[in-house]
């Protein structure tokens, strides 16, 4: 059996520019599978010094997966909840679920996705459980992403672009 391949080209503008992107489809006895996807943007390097530095200081690709799912976890408004009341002190399961209204084995499940995720840690004392956040790094997180979003509700940075 021979391999067909079809190939699909779309131009638009994007911030006055203007960007292909070229699409591979290659077709095979199931179906038709994406082979190749390329983004191309046709415009010039303007500032080549500063495509340079940053093509060096670029992180690799596995610290921004591992960022992405970081944020992923904090995208859930219950964990944000969760983090919330953790940021003020360390709860109890029992204690949360009462301020959230919500049952104990949700609270639960989502502590132990944080904790896997190593956002909160936990410990013991007696037949009690506590919760905190993990560390400062996330403190900062929760309490700089809680002053950007009232700075902007606030309407700071009206002339930004």
């Amino acid at each position: 059996m021979t391999n067909e391949y079809i190939f699909n080209y779309n131009e638009y503008k994007l911030n006055n520019h203007s960007t292909n992107t070229y699409t591979i489809y290659k077709r095979n006895k199931g179906g038709i599978t994406l082979s190749k996807n390329e983004f191309i943007c046709d415009c010039n390097v303007i500032h080549q010094d500063i495509v340079d530095k940053m093509s060096k200081e670029m992180l690799v690709d596995d610290l921004f997966y591992k960022i992405a799912d970081f944020y992923k976890i904090l995208g859930d408004t219950t964990r944000m909840k969760i983090l919330y009341a953790l940021d003020k002190c360390e709860m109890c399961v029992c204690d949360i679920a009462n301020v959230l209204n919500m049952s104990k084995s949700s609270i639960s499940h989502q502590l132990g996705t944080l904790r896997r995720s190593g956002i909160v840690r936990c410990r013991k004392v007696g037949k009690e459980v506590y919760y905190m956040l993990d560390d400062d790094h996330v403190k900062k997180v929760i309490e700089i992403g809680i002053e950007h979003i009232e700075h902007k509700e606030n309407g700071g940075n009206k002339n930004e672009k």
